[in-house]
């Protein structure tokens, strides 16, 4: 069954025929959501997107895929709970907000739990190597301490939120390889980094299913928007400096929203 269904009437049906939509007869469910909790980190609140309104610290953008699929959905009941700098015992508390009445969970999480803002630091000030062996240390982390963490984190939304559908979203590859690049960081620390990229889709993807959870994978839908590429979904190094690395306004609406919505409906 589709959480929030709705029954769409006769005459609903017979104008859906007259602009040339399909219709069965009798009764048709659409997908609609009556209350939806975003909860999450800085790639579901928005940071990098701008128009941050009275959220504080938490940056949650007017542009983040939450808000524009709450506002694209009519869903009245609307939590934004994700915040910058989110990590697994964040997103414990941020799932409080959770009840049986909710129909609608998204969540990304783990990015800061592996240590993404050191990953960055280290492989923008170090030569090559002390940049893959720094990545590595935050793929051992995923492979082996994130796992738990994540299961915490889905095992409360689970309790907390029975009857959602809950949507588990991954981040993308930051870079194109061979890209339009001059200076920068070098193709191996590029490599480096996407490659931590991949490693937390696995871990997170693992867990998210094993939850029965959906798991949304966003790396097709930015390639071709990466740092270096011909058209960028994300920031390099900019200012405020927290925004770095974090999808810009494009890259919610083009990229995070239609993963969402291809999987949501």
């Amino acid at each position: 069954m589709v959480k929030g269904s709705r029954i769409v009437t006769a005459a609903a049906v017979a104008a859906l025929a007259m602009v040339g939509g399909t219709a069965t007869a009798g009764a048709v469910e659409t997908t609609a959501y009556d209350s939806y909790v975003a909860l999450g980190d800085s790639y579901s609140s928005g940071v990098g997107a701008g128009d941050y309104g009275d959220s504080g610290g938490c940056k949650r953008s007017a542009n983040a895929y939450p808000q524009l699929y709450a506002n694209s959905n009519g869903i009245g009941d609307f939590d934004f709970a994700a915040c910058l700098g989110a990590r697994t015992d964040d997103v414990l508390v941020q799932a409080d907000t959770l009840s049986a009445d909710t129909d609608l969970v998204t969540v990304s999480v783990g990015g800061n739990d592996a240590g993404f803002v050191d990953v960055m630091i280290d492989c923008t000030t170090s030569f090559d190597q002390g940049c893959v062996n720094r990545v590595e240390d935050a793929k051992d982390y995923v492979e082996t301490t994130l796992p738990g963490r994540l299961d915490g984190v889905y095992d409360k939304i689970k309790a907390n939120a029975p009857n959602a559908e809950v949507y588990v979203l991954g981040y993308p590859q930051f870079y194109e390889i061979g890209g339009s690049c001059n200076g920068g960081l070098s193709e191996t620390k590029r490599t480096a980094i996407n490659s931590g990229a991949d490693a937390l889709a696995a871990t997170i993807s693992e867990r998210a299913e094993a939850a029965g959870f959906t798991f949304v994978d966003v790396r097709d839908d930015f390639d071709g928007h990466e740092i270096c590429s011909g058209d960028w979904w994300l920031h390099s190094v900019t200012w405020p400096v927290d925004e770095s690395y974090h999808p810009n306004a494009a890259g919610q609406q083009h990229g995070y929203l239609p993963a969402l919505e291809g999987a949501a409906g």
